[in-house]
């Protein structure tokens, strides 16, 4: 079984004042032995309709080769990611100040030559639609840099709530925002809600850098995740599952 993750009451408040915390070594090396094996499974699992959610891009380095930019959708279809889940509801508790339900998962591979993230604040998805708001944990697999592509956050900015709509965050909206880079070790945490403004720059090294984002509303506000993963599969379904021709535009 996996070691439960215990948030201390400094970084209790530090969510609270900034919108995000980082936490060091949440997991040890044995348990992330565990977690970086799922993860290699859940990549070698044929794609099917109706499973796991795979999706793809195309290299930056070379424009051709195809790579997994992510994975969603993966506890219903294994017993190691859904063990995770259970276990990172318990911090997620102590920030929501009550029980979590999960309402959305993923791995972010971000391989060699894949893209970044532009400015954004998840509520912009079209959230705010199932719960008030959520808490991501964002679980380091690999090391992650700045010359990878590591995640940045603009703490603070939470509190101004929505900023805009299904579109990357503006200069205008970006003005007296400074984003900082959160470099990462395997087994360490990172905890932001849905308002805090995020992004993370295309990863040019030759080294893959993989983090699993767990996504929890609060108990009292409903689960969500059926829903939220029907209403997506409509605008914007797995690889898969996409018709020849079609334009497929994210919306939630």
């Amino acid at each position: 079984m996996l070691k439960t993750p215990t948030l201390t009451d400094r970084q209790v408040a530090d969510f609270d004042r900034d919108g995000c915390v980082f936490v060091a070594a949440a997991f040890d090396a044995p348990d992330m032995a565990r977690i970086e094996g799922w993860a290699r499974e859940v990549a070698a699992l044929p794609e099917a309709p109706g499973r796991h959610w795979v999706f793809h891009e195309k290299s930056l380095k070379d424009g051709e080769t195809d790579l997994i930019s992510r994975i969603e959708y993966i506890s219903p279809f294994h017993a190691g990611f859904e063990e995770l889940t259970r276990v990172l509801k318990g911090p997620v508790a102590q920030l929501l100040g009550e029980e979590a339900v999960l309402f959305k998962e993923k791995i972010n591979f971000k391989m060699p030559g894949g893209d970044g993230d532009k400015p954004h604040q998840d509520a912009q998805a079209g959230w705010n639609a199932y719960a008030g708001n959520f808490v991501n944990v964002v679980v380091c697999i690999d090391r992650a840099t700045v010359e990878n592509g590591c995640l940045e956050v603009a703490p603070g900015h939470h509190r101004r709530g929505l900023l805009r709509g299904m579109e990357p965050l503006t200069e205008d909206d970006m003005v007296g925002m400074a984003f900082g880079p959160v470099p990462t070790e395997p087994g360490d945490l990172v905890l932001f809600d849905a308002y805090v403004p995020h992004r993370s720059e295309p990863n040019m090294t030759g080294n893959m850098r993989r983090m699993y984002f767990a996504t929890y509303n609060r108990a009292s506000e409903g689960d969500h995740m059926a829903q939220y993963y029907a209403d997506k599969r409509k605008s914007y379904p797995p690889d898969i599952e996409r018709e020849p021709g079609r334009e497929y535009v994210y919306k939630v």
